[in-house]
């Protein structure tokens, strides 16, 4: 996987936990440096953790399958992209209550933005990606792209989050495809 692919696939897997980042930004009377610093770390942690336990779990059975990996790497993205560009069109209220950013708020968030992740790390199983570089990226894009979040909603509001989620799903599905005409051809 070039450093091009791993690149847009990290800001997809990120695109979730970016629109939650700007729905905290969105309840914060004050965006604090702090409170951004918190909720990156915690996505970043977490989205750069569930590939690795999805690519250890793979890897018990990758070589049973190689013959029709390139397919499971397509479906895989595919379903999870069209996942968040579906997510994308439904209109969700925005909670403006304050946000606290302790762990029995953020790890349910880091959990249920980063679950999509584990079947990502499956793909790398089965496409031999070196995984400790490929996590760490992903988990240094989206703690980036997560502070930014934070900070966008403390500006400028819930207009990004849609179209966040519809990039990012957009994203996985070009990177299948990819994958899938890479492999046939």
């Amino acid at each position: 996987m070039s450093l091009l692919e791993l690149s847009l696939l990290a800001v997809g897997l990120s695109m979730d936990a970016f629109a939650v980042s700007i729905c905290i930004g969105l309840t914060m009377q004050k965006g604090t440096l702090k409170k951004a610093l918190i909720v990156g770390l915690y996505f970043g942690i977490f989205q750069g953790g569930m590939p690795l336990i999805g690519y250890f779990a793979a890897s018990l059975f990758a070589d049973k399958i190689i013959h029709f990996d390139h397919w499971i790497a397509f479906g895989l993205l595919c379903f999870l992209g069209g996942r968040m560009i579906a997510g994308s069109f439904q209109k969700e209220e925005i909670d403006t209550k304050p946000r606290s950013t302790g762990p029995k708020q953020m790890l349910p968030l880091a959990v249920a933005t980063s679950i999509d992740a584990m079947a990502v790390g499956v793909s790398f199983a089965f496409l031999k990606v070196s995984i400790v570089p490929a996590v760490s990226f992903i988990g240094v894009t989206t703690f980036v792209i997560s502070v930014a979040g934070v900070k966008i909603g403390n500006v400028f509001g819930a207009k990004f989050k849609s179209k966040a989620e519809f990039a990012g799903g957009a994203i996985l599905i070009l990177i299948g495809f990819k994958i899938l005409i890479d492999s046939l051809f």
